[in-house]
């Protein structure tokens, strides 16, 4: 019978705090002009190349909308892009869903494109691979910059300085938000209309406002 080991604890599987397996966090809270209330960022799934990139947006409007179009072989979109989804957040009617996970379109899969900048304000799974940016804060239900994104404006993601911007002029921004109106209207009545109106951001823990501890 072996002798035991005077460490039992395999350092290759659980490092010690002096030999991390990455000297950075897995997670990194952005914020920016896409995110003034703060966005998350798990850089450990994240493709190195993409932590610091600048690309062309592609919007989605809503969970029915990127079904619908996200394989469809005339979809305006190459690997530079960056796809962004509106109204997936805590007060959406999906209610925030593991949705962040932004499928690769079809053309693109099939020529080899495996990762994608990706931007929500929605959840994902914690196994879940991708330079993808998640619980954008104001969500787009609340008007945030995220519901301002149009086809082609330019948004910028920097893991570096923890930033994700939105490269629009505020004169432009500020027209946008004139215009704005949420694709949500309040429920008329019962639970669906207390979560509309209760309902914390992700800030907040997606909590009902009545139920935090003054």
């Amino acid at each position: 019978m072996d002798a035991p080991k005077a460490d039992p604890i395999d350092h290759n599987v659980i490092r010690t705090a002096d030999n991390p397996v990455d000297p950075q966090g897995g997670l990194i809270a952005l914020t920016g002009s896409l995110a003034p209330e703060g966005a998350i960022l798990k850089r450990a799934a994240a493709t190195p190349e993409l932590l610091e990139h600048e690309g062309r947006a592609v919007v989605f409007s809503s969970l029915e909308d990127l079904a619908n179009r996200i394989d469809d072989p005339d979809l305006d979109i190459n690997a530079d892009d960056v796809m962004v989804l509106q109204n997936a957040g805590p007060r959406s009617p999906s209610g925030m869903p593991e949705a962040g996970y932004l499928p690769i379109p079809k053309k693109l899969a099939r020529a080899g494109v495996k990762d994608m900048v990706r931007i929500s304000d929605a959840r994902m799974s914690g196994t879940a691979f991708g330079t993808i940016v998640l619980h954008v804060t104001p969500e787009a239900d609340l008007g945030g910059p995220l519901a301002l994104v149009q086809n082609g404006d330019r948004i910028r993601l920097s893991a570096q300085n923890k930033s994700i911007d939105l490269l629009v002029p505020e004169e432009e921004l500020e027209h946008r938000r004139a215009a704005f109106t949420s694709p949500n209207p309040e429920p008329a009545r019962g639970y669906k209309q207390l979560y509309h109106n209760t309902v914390l951001p992700a800030t907040k823990g997606c909590d009902f406002d009545f139920l935090q501890k003054v």
